[in-house]
């Protein structure tokens, strides 16, 4: 019991083989547990800007009840109003995650 006492609140010195076992272990657990783990994964801003492909990545809440013929002019709407500019948006595709079973967001294209 005193082991396990010592070792939660580190009450080891610090050239102890005890403290580097220690240490190792809280490293290995931070750099090898995969992200799935805690289902962490980097989120974007929900409007970003693609100028290599002149077009928008946008988040797929912000046109998720909205029919897929209006999509165009209410991700002209959002473009707009997100980056003070006076875009059209010709088209908009969903981006689908790679069981292609839920949509990641959708590319909104604009003028060649």
């Amino acid at each position: 019991m005193r082991t396990l006492r010592r070792l939660l609140f580190w009450d080891f010195p610090r050239t102890s083989w005890q403290w580097d076992i220690i240490v190792t272990l809280i490293l290995a657990f931070i750099f090898l547990t995969p992200r799935d783990v805690f289902r962490d994964q980097p989120r974007a801003a929900s409007i970003q800007m693609l100028p290599a492909q002149q077009g928008f990545l946008i988040e797929p809440k912000l046109l998720a009840n909205v029919p897929e013929a209006d999509q165009p002019k209410k991700a002209t709407e959002l473009v707009n109003q997100r980056f003070k500019t006076h875009t059209t948006i010709l088209r908009v595709e969903p981006v689908l995650d790679e069981a292609e079973s839920e949509i990641k967001g959708y590319m909104a294209y604009t003028k060649p």
